[in-house]
């Protein structure tokens, strides 16, 4: 189990090192602008060298099915698609098209679709009816993708959160027998790995910075989707439960959400850019980009652990279901009204308050 997994961390070690080359020569680099306030041009190109080095081993060392196939298919049009972005920032709308057209493709060709939520409703499993079923599978895929997307805003804090997803999907298909897709979800966090140091500048500094860039992000949400699906739906052998699937990616999910909602009240489209993210709302509350990390995290990995106990200790998927949009809804409410909370905070302790306020 170990040679595929150093493999894959070696592959993208080196092929951080090559790519970067290679994308400051035909500039497809981060400059910095209104939202984006790093220093100087980055290499965009994090997300290519992890699915190449997950590609290389795959092929090096794992016995690849038609579906398995599929998947590194579908990863290469996304890693084009978000290259093309990268480069020269394509409409959302053709995002989301390809998005779709993927989806598409995991429903018809791979057989891999959301056809049951599980018992969220009482101990009668809720099976969706066929074009149901393809309907909320393609809203799953494109909201996971973007939702990834999205909280890609600070050093590490996709690869992070990815590495949590992870590593929770890892240990619950080792659980059940399956080593083959535990072995797949532990490559994408050797591949991650390499990632996240240069990304942080450990230990080479600042001048060897990486970005993930489009094509990395749609990546890393697509496969965590498409890892969900095949855990939790009984076309597949079940190791988890679908509402399980919520809590492992519980803070990508409600961000999204809930940073959607607040720009639709303002009337903007829910795909416009903004720096109203969880990430961004703890470092104008005082947090440093490495605290905010190490907070972000620790909490996505605390969500991830309440539903690895859910499964380990069988509770009730109705009671999990519920448990989950109580911390949506709490969420939801902290952040909506999280300056003024936070200006009551600093006043116990005698700072001066903060002004700004989320819509």
């Amino acid at each position: 189990m170990s040679l595929p997994i150093l493999s894959t961390f070696m592959f993208s070690f080196v092929l951080l090192f090559i790519f970067r080359k290679v994308a400051k020569r035909v500039n497809l680099v981060d400059k910095p602008n209104a939202r984006k306030l790093h220093t100087g041009a980055i290499p965009l190109v994090g997300g290519v060298s992890i699915y190449a080095a997950v590609f290389l081993t795959s092929v090096l060392y794992l016995n690849k099915d038609f579906s398995d196939w599929l998947f590194l298919a579908c990863g290469a049009v996304l890693i084009v698609i978000g290259v093309l972005d990268d480069k020269f920032d394509i409409s959302f709308k053709v995002r989301l098209f390809v998005q779709a057209g993927i989806s598409l493709a995991m429903i018809f060709i791979a057989n891999v679709s959301l056809e049951s939520l599980g018992s969220i409703a009482g101990n009668v499993p809720v099976a969706l009816p066929a074009w149901v079923s393809y309907a909320v599978t393609v809203i799953a895929v494109i909201g996971a993708i973007n939702a990834f997307n999205m909280v890609d805003g600070i050093d590490g804090l996709l690869g992070g959160l990815a590495s949590v997803t992870f590593a929770a999907l890892a240990f619950m298909f080792y659980l059940g027998g399956n080593t083959e897709l535990a072995m797949n979800c532990l490559m994408f966090i050797a591949a991650l790995v390499p990632y996240v140091l240069l990304n942080l500048g450990i230990p080479l500094g600042p001048r060897f910075k990486i970005f993930m860039g489009d094509a990395g992000s749609m990546l890393i949400g697509f496969t965590v989707v498409w890892f969900l699906i095949r855990g939790s739906q009984p076309d597949h052998s079940t190791y988890i439960k679908p509402v399980t699937a919520l809590w492992f990616i519980a803070l990508p999910l409600m961000d999204m959400a809930t940073i959607m909602v607040r720009r639709m009240r303002k009337g903007q489209s829910p795909f416009k850019p903004d720096r109203e993210h969880l990430h961004h709302i703890c470092q104008r509350i005082g947090l440093s980009p490495r605290m905010t990390l190490v907070f972000i995290c620790g909490l996505a990995s605390l969500f991830a652990l309440v539903g690895v106990l859910g499964e380990l200790y069988m509770v009730s998927e109705t009671k999990m279901f519920v448990g989950f949009l109580v911390l949506f809804s709490v969420y939801f409410g902290v952040i909506s009204h999280i300056f003024r909370i936070t200006a009551k905070v600093r006043s116990w302790l005698g700072k001066s308050p903060l002004v700004e306020e989320v819509a």
